[in-house]
């Protein structure tokens, strides 16, 4: 007979983890069913292997160092081994955490691939051959996401990449030719431009990043392609001409064409629901692999919810760790609150973006006054100790209340930096607040009183009502 639970999650990435914990918590008798590795692509292949890599190419390429020393080590003897031995490092230790995180709150964990067999069944099967199958009240599908292919390539692993394929490459390539200029493709083009390595990335559309806020888009693109990275927008792949030696040609519709050893694909990613037999349960999965659910992560099937990248946008480990934690709240009838909409955001490339709020075309758009304040890191002293002479942090402020609408940052740490800009402005705080606040010297959070003088300043002329705080000399 089939072992019996209140809460089962299917997969133990940021949601299966942080909601099974949660269940757990309040005395659930609770179980994860997880293929191979613990920690789902967020650990094995996805934002821990991706960060880590590019720590590990930062250290071992002296990018950090060239502009400050005129030297650094040749990125010709930073090998794949060197880059890769960290990351498994890391990953393995993230694993041991979560294993002994589960462990000591009473989780059983089932090592499989799962699939409903009806509403509340479900049944897995391990990498030995090994199967099993339990029966859960409650069900969370946590299941995450994989890499899209798409239709102009065929992904052999080898010369065709996903972003999968990365820890295992045997050597570094000379030429890369980056297919996608969403996050993942941007991030991984910079890291590799960053190692020496010849990269081109292209995309089918115009411009790229558009989520991003203008001005710090056109920062960073200079800091790519200052960094070696050549931009190819508006093309369309059309073939890959596969030659002796990895000397391949990829062919774009207009006919131009880029040499690459390697062509990475990043063409977004879909919900890894493939193999779930979602019909036995009575779910549904969209054109791209997503479950839709409703706002305490509550499926079509009222017993069932789902968390996480599996149910699109925002994709952020972070987000996905707190959906899993709500939607077994809810479960569980445990109170819940709306989880906060002023979700910071981050892109690790070499440079860093990160940012909390609304762009300055947003509010343009919509009409709202507003100015803005900017802290240039090559005005810092931080800036100049770590050699980020173009960092730029800018806040958006509106014009008459003084609420920090939004904050913007380009440069190193600029993903540790948006979280104070995220309190200031969950907190009700104003400009006032951040010209007032005393930072410490020398850090790069100094860049937050620089910004807000700065804004106070074209409020003034704007013939606004300068903050109380500061006196006439300012």
């Amino acid at each position: 007979m089939a072992a019996s639970y209140d809460f089962i999650a299917i997969g133990s990435g940021p949601a299966g983890q942080r909601a099974a914990v949660q269940a757990a918590k309040v005395g659930a008798k609770v179980a994860v069913v997880s293929p191979l590795h613990l920690g789902g692509v967020c650990i094995n292949t996805g934002t821990i292997p991706s960060k880590t890599l590019r720590e590990a190419i930062i250290d071992l390429s002296g990018s950090r160092q060239r502009r400050l020393y005129g030297m650094g080590p040749p990125v010709s003897e930073v090998t794949g081994a060197q880059l890769l031995a960290r990351t498994q490092a890391v990953i393995q230790r993230e694993r041991e955490v979560i294993r002994h995180q589960l462990e000591r709150n009473g989780i059983d964990v089932h090592c499989g691939f799962a699939r409903f067999e009806g509403p509340h069944e479900i049944s897995y099967e391990g990498p030995d051959g090994s199967r099993g199958s339990i029966e859960g009240r409650f069900v969370l599908v946590s299941v995450g996401t994989v890499p899209a292919r798409p239709r102009e390539l065929d992904v052999d692993h080898e010369t065709v990449l996903t972003s999968d394929d990365i820890l295992s490459l045997p050597r570094l390539p000379q030429r890369l030719l980056v297919a996608g200029a969403g996050v993942i493709g941007v991030e991984y083009a910079s890291m590799f431009a960053a190692l020496g390595v010849d990269v081109s990335l292209c995309d089918v559309r115009e411009t790229f990043l558009d989520s991003v806020d203008g001005q710090i888009r056109e920062l960073f693109r200079s800091q790519l392609e200052r960094g070696g990275v050549r931009l190819h927008l508006g093309e369309r792949i059309a073939r890959l001409e596969t030659g002796p030696s990895h000397h391949h040609r990829v062919v774009m519709e207009s006919g131009h064409a880029i040499d690459a050893d390697v062509v990475l694909v990043s063409a977004g990613r879909q919900g890894n629901t493939a193999g779930l037999a979602l019909d036995r349960a009575g779910l549904v999965a969209d054109d791209r692999g997503r479950l839709k659910v409703d706002a305490v992560y509550r499926t079509a099937v009222a017993h069932i919810y789902a968390a996480g990248d599996v149910i699109g946008a925002p994709q952020l480990a972070a987000t996905s760790a707190e959906q899993g934690r709500l939607a077994a709240c809810h479960a569980l009838g445990l109170p819940t609150e709306a989880r906060g909409e002023l979700l910071p955001y981050g892109i690790y490339a070499i440079p860093e973006i990160a940012w909390v709020g609304k762009t300055e075309e947003d509010l343009v758009a919509e009409a709202v006054p507003h100015v803005t304040g900017l802290a240039r890191y090559g005005e810092i002293a931080r800036g100049n100790i770590l050699g980020d002479f173009d960092g730029l942090l800018k806040l958006l402020i509106h014009r008459e209340s003084h609420d920090i609408l939004g904050v913007w940052i380009c440069g190193t740490h600029a993903s540790e930096l948006v979280h104070i800009g995220q309190a200031v402005m969950a907190l009700g705080g104003r400009l006032e607040y951040l010209v007032r606040t005393v930072f410490n010297y020398p850090t790069l959070a100094e860049c937050y009183k620089v910004a807000a003088f700065d804004g106070m300043n074209k409020l003034r002329g704007y013939g606004g009502k300068p903050p109380a705080a500061a006196s006439p000399a300012c």
